[in-house]
This record gives C-alpha cells, structure tokens and sequence, in this order.
C-alpha cells in the first residue's frame, strides 16, 4: 500500500522550502566565543584537553577577538589566568588584572564587540575555591559577596560590557547590582549564572584556566545535577535580584533545564555549550567517528531549539564559519 507524503515531507523535500519552515535557526548573531587570556604570558600555550583553543597572551586575545568580530559573532566571554594567586584572589578586582587590560585593549581595538567578563574568584584564588574560605576550609559565602561586587565594579570601569557572575554564591546578583548601580554603571547588565551545575563536563576547562580547587570540590556551592525545581528556584531569586539574563551551565545535559527557565522567568536565556562537551566532540571527530561540523550544528541548533536565546561555545568561530557556507 502506498501511503500519499504528509504535508512535512512534501515541504521537505525542496531546499527552499525546507528552510522556509525550519522551526529553529541558528547564526552567529546567537554566538559567543569564550577566551582564556594570561597574564605575562609570551606567546599562545595550547590547551591539550581542548584541541584548536589555548590560552593567549594579550596581544593575542585583542587578534582573536577581531577574528570573532569579522566572523559576525557579536560577543567574547573573557577568562583571566593572573600571574600571581593569594588567599582572596586579589587580582580579580586589580585595576591592571588581566581581565581589566584584556577588556581595555579589546574595547579600543574593536568597539563594536561586546566585552562579556566572566566574574569568579577561583582564578585567582591560590586555594582555586570560588570564594573565601574559613579556618576549616569551607567557602564563606557573605564575605565573598563584598569582593565579587568590587570586582565587578573593577570590570564595568575597564569597559566591560556585560558582567558574567559565575560563583554561584547567594545573594551574588543583588550585591553586584548594588555596587554597580552606586557606582553609575546603572545600564550595565548582568549575567547570571544561575543554574551553574557541579559537573563532570567542567574537566578541561580547569586545566585551561588553572582554577580546579586544591581541596574538596564545589557541591556544596554549585548544583546536583539532579534538581530541575532547585535550578529553577535559583533563577528565579537572580530575577528578583536583578538579573538581566540567566544562564544555565552546561548546556546538552540540561536542555530540559534551559526550556523550564525561559518558559517560567520570560527573561533572555544564555547557555553554556562547555569544554567537556567541546572536548567529546574533538576527540570523536579525531578518530574518525563522526562527522564534526554536522554534530556542532546539530548540538547547537539543539541549544537554541531548548530555549537558549545566547549559546556560549568553544566551536563558536567554526560553527560561524560552516553557516557562511550554508
């Protein structure tokens, strides 16, 4: 029995048409490419775990972004690896931390991109916690919120265009907001992290940016992977506090996560494609066992078809690359 092509398949089957009724699309415009930029660093440092990224110095950080910015990807999430670490992570804040002299160089080389600095303290930390720690090494969330809000400020007055909390400490966003807000950046956005969960997909980020903690780990602080209602709690506590968009980390495990979010709170949803899954992705490739530019998009487009309106990878200069081609 011949059975007639349902209505789906027949717009399928011409090019035109099939993406005239695509439900979901991606470009780059939806893209922001992550650099890890190093304090007196000489020249890029490869990062083994990550296949095609390193670590640069800031001279190179300033060509990568003009690289991302000719590609049409409208954003760079900064990452900074300081030369020197101590118990607070003093050089989080630094006027001339790296993040500050990244923010400088980039803003003055490309105006039109946009600065997103990420905003944690396990980078320069020399314990590699998010946080101060008490005398029995555990994380001390108050006093933490007084350097992240400094920090902050220290990051909008260098010119960053979007401040990127990452610590998952609470009452995080609405210290921030404050120290911006009483510092004139009233117009300058925040980026939550809010469903920041405690993840085996963060592995090679950790050795690119030298924060993996020198003792315990960080359950404690970010989320069990099983909580889909906790995830949504914390989002909603960084809306009230006065989150402009809310980011959940990673992305592909938690795609029934990202849906729940941008349903319950209507803000914009970022999320983070990470270097776990970037790193799956190479190595399948490598060997031969899959094709990678198909499984990108693919994972991508997934991304966006969850919910996320800003998708935050490490493939995101290639993905730009293969849609110009498309």
């Amino acid at each position: 029995m011949a059975f007639p092509a349902t209505r789906m398949r027949r717009l399928r089957q011409t090019p035109v048409l099939r993406d005239l009724v695509r439900e979901t699309r991606l470009s780059a415009a939806d893209l922001v490419m992550p650099v890890f930029v190093e304090e007196d660093l000489a020249a890029p440092v490869a990062i083994e775990a990550m296949p095609g990224i390193s670590r640069l110095p800031l001279a190179g950080a300033v060509a990568e972004a003009g690289e991302v910015a000719a590609l049409g990807i409208p954003a760079v999430l900064l990452f900074g690896i300081p030369a020197g670490k101590d118990e607070e992570g003093s050089g989080a804040w630094a006027d001339d931390g790296i993040v500050q002299q990244a923010t400088r160089a980039i803003k003055a080389a490309h105006p039109d991109l946009l600065v997103i600095a990420d905003l944690c303290l396990c980078e320069y930390t020399s314990h590699g916690h998010c946080g101060l720690l008490d005398a029995e090494g555990r994380v001390v969330n108050d006093a933490t919120l007084e350097l992240l809000a400094r920090t902050a400020v220290s990051q909008a007055r260098a010119g960053a265009d979007v401040i990127a909390p990452s610590d998952m400490m609470d009452g995080r966003v609405g210290a921030i907001r404050a120290a911006l807000d009483a510092d004139g950046f009233t117009d300058v956005p925040i980026l939550a992290y809010s469903a920041k969960f405690a993840s085996a997909f963060y592995g090679p980020f950790r050795e690119a940016a030298g924060s993996a903690p020198s003792h315990g780990d960080r359950h404690g602080y970010q989320m069990d992977p099983a909580n889909a209602r906790e995830a949504l709690r914390e989002a909603q506590l960084d809306v009230e506090e006065g989150a402009d968009v809310i980011m959940v980390k990673p992305a592909l495990p938690y795609l029934d996560v990202i849906r729940r979010i941008a349903d319950a709170t209507g803000l914009p949803v970022a999320a983070y494609n990470v270097s776990g899954e970037y790193a799956m992705v190479k190595a399948a490739a490598a060997a031969g066992w899959l094709d990678e530019r198909a499984a990108v998009l693919e994972t991508l487009t997934s991304i966006r078809r969850a919910g996320a309106d800003i998708v935050i990878s490490y493939h995101a200069k290639d993905a730009a690359r293969w849609l110009q081609k498309t």
